[in-house]
């Protein structure tokens, strides 16, 4: 029987006055209420799985990234159980002092198999792969060229090199090389991009960017946070199912969302990752994740390799889905713009509605009507790209989507 933590009833506390210095919270949060983006506060109870229960109410979860259904796997709890009781669960200090531990070992070395590179360096997040690796790359009087719609962690890694950046619009490569044409000498030149796109469900054009790169002498970074364990015949991601991985020698990728576990990791060339365990700020100075989670996420990329039926049906009811929303309203950006070169469609399907109030309006339609599907606004989108974000997994049935896909529409018509 699945464990329980049952809540401990508190009284609520008096809300103290705010001293001086920080009154200017207040204003700042008028603000966001104003501009219809303050965000809920959610408590779900139990597992991620197909259901969910977010403060006490279940609901049909298309809102989180657990894209094959492992997050909620028993398997991978009993792995973490294990590893925990091995190695204990914290991990003690920094990986470059004490924290690195066998967990850790196995699993760089599963990441290194399943990407098929030399090496991979594990962090404790996604974000810190992001953050920590750009600056490792360049710095002042280098250049970076960053698609617009590329994830926050990697925005703020550009930020935090201090090289010169230039931003190209969404996916547009003749801008791209317009953009670097134009540019001035730099010591060293990066073109960063995700693969798939968390807020579009759009898909970089990867084969294209690696000639740019090999033409203008680029390194090329691809984030594949949300394509790992989803793409490719072993389900490393796009940059395997698009036939680039010997022209992209900088990989990030997550282990929180597919593989259902916790963390990031850059996998690359040995010598990349050797400098990454000297230069990284965020994994020098940061303590290790805990090896449980390490252990447990290292059983989900055995399970990729044992069940890739689960990569093929999920894509088979993305396909499906967008399907039934473009028949029915073709303006939503469930169209071919979020499909690979091979034509897979990808499942992270957006609904753009516009502004904030009509992206939560329809979040919230959508909840009464028994799904959970978030609304996403600035600063994640555009203001007048705010959208709700359908998020599929594995476990969803083909009468769930049908029947999203028709509460959708009946919201919009």
């Amino acid at each position: 029987m699945p464990c329980r933590i049952e809540p401990r009833p508190e009284a609520p506390r008096p809300q103290a006055p705010l001293p001086d210095s920080l009154t200017w919270l207040e204003d700042s949060l008028r603000r966001l209420e104003t501009d219809g983006l303050v965000r809920p506060h959610r408590v779900r109870r139990g597992r991620q799985g197909r259901l969910v229960e977010l403060n006490g109410r279940e609901l049909l979860n298309f809102g989180a990234n657990d894209y094959l259904g492992y997050a909620g796997d028993v398997r991978l709890t009993r792995s973490c159980s294990k590893g925990s009781c091995a190695e204990g669960f914290g991990s003690g200090a920094s990986p470059l002092v004490s924290g690195h531990s066998l967990a850790h070992e196995t699993l760089e070395a599963a990441i290194a198999s399943l990407v098929q590179t030399e090496a991979a360096l594990v962090f404790p997040s996604g974000f810190a792969a992001n953050t920590a690796t750009i600056p490792t790359l360049v710095g002042e009087g280098d250049l970076i060229v960053s698609d617009e719609r590329n994830h926050a962690s990697i925005i703020d890694g550009c930020r935090l090199s201090r090289a010169r950046l230039l931003v190209y619009p969404h996916r547009d490569l003749t801008s791209l090389v317009a953009q670097l044409e134009a540019a001035a000498p730099a010591r060293r030149l990066l073109i960063v991009t995700d693969s798939l796109f968390s807020m579009d469900g759009t898909v970089a054009p990867l084969a294209d960017l690696c000639e740019i790169a090999e033409r203008f002498g680029a390194m090329l970074m691809v984030d594949e946070a949300h394509a790992t364990g989803v793409f490719g015949a072993r389900g490393s991601g796009l940059v395997e199912a698009s036939g680039c991985e010997a022209d992209v020698p900088i990989r990030i990728g997550t282990l929180s969302k597919a593989l259902g576990s916790a963390g990031g990791f850059v996998a690359g060339p040995a010598s990349l990752i050797h400098w990454l365990r000297h230069a990284a700020r965020a994994w020098v100075f940061s303590t290790a994740h805990p090896p449980g989670v390490a252990a447990a996420a290292t059983t989900a990329i055995t399970l990729l390799q044992e069940e890739p039926f689960r990569r093929r049906e999920l894509l088979e009811k993305a396909s499906h889905f967008r399907h039934q929303l473009a028949a029915s309203r073709p303006t939503t950006h469930a169209t071919p713009v979020g499909r690979t070169a091979s034509g897979d469609a990808s499942q992270i399907v957006p609904v753009v509605v516009g502004t904030p109030e009509k992206a939560v309006a329809l979040s919230e339609a959508l909840a009464a009507a028994g799904f959970f599907v978030p609304a996403i606004r600035p600063p994640s989108v555009p203001r007048d790209g705010s959208l709700v974000r359908v998020s599929l997994s594995w476990h969803h049935t083909e009468e769930d989507l049908t029947r999203l896909a028709t509460a959708i529409t009946s919201h919009l018509s």
